[in-house]
């Protein structure tokens, strides 16, 4: 990795990052973050009792949108066409918490990791949003990216 800032000149000016002479390649990018609920509000959330409804189902659609805008969210971000976007999620009744993953491809010359970030934390604030009637002090924590393949820099695992 470069210590140089690519989003910032000689002069300290902000510009996005020309990549038009990059190579296209598949790009893979994988996020984790972790949702932490009650007791009380896991229950509920199994039992499908939550007053908004469906709370998995409405966080994976809210992450796999927020992947396709992420170019609008964030600034010098290149908007990208994405092959895939993925949300997952490892329920952990017992810790009273929900592992999120996000995966996000493509094939361009930029990185696809800020479309994976996107995905896995509007997915986490989806189900802090759809929980909050019942529970206001809902935790997120622990977004980190796990992987990442293509592009000049190669793979990267956690």
């Amino acid at each position: 990795m470069s210590d140089e800032l690519t989003h910032v000149d000689k002069q300290g000016h902000v510009g996005m990052v020309d990549v038009g002479s990059k190579q296209e390649t598949g790009r893979k990018a994988v996020v984790r973050s972790v949702v932490r609920l009650a007791a009380s509000t896991m229950k509920m959330l199994m039992q499908h009792a939550l007053p908004k409804g469906d709370v998995l189902v409405t966080a994976k659609l809210a992450g796999i949108m927020a992947a396709k805008k992420t170019g609008e969210l964030i600034p010098l971000c290149h908007p990208l066409f994405l092959s895939y976007v993925d949300v997952r999620f490892d329920v952990q009744q017992a810790e009273n918490r929900i592992v999120v993953e996000a995966e996000a491809r493509t094939t361009a010359a930029t990185g696809v990791e800020m479309e994976a970030l996107v995905a896995a934390q509007t997915a986490c604030m989806t189900i802090y949003d759809m929980c909050k009637a019942v529970q206001r002090d809902i935790v997120i924590e622990d977004c980190r990216l796990v992987h990442k393949s293509g592009g000049r820099s190669g793979t990267y695992q956690a």
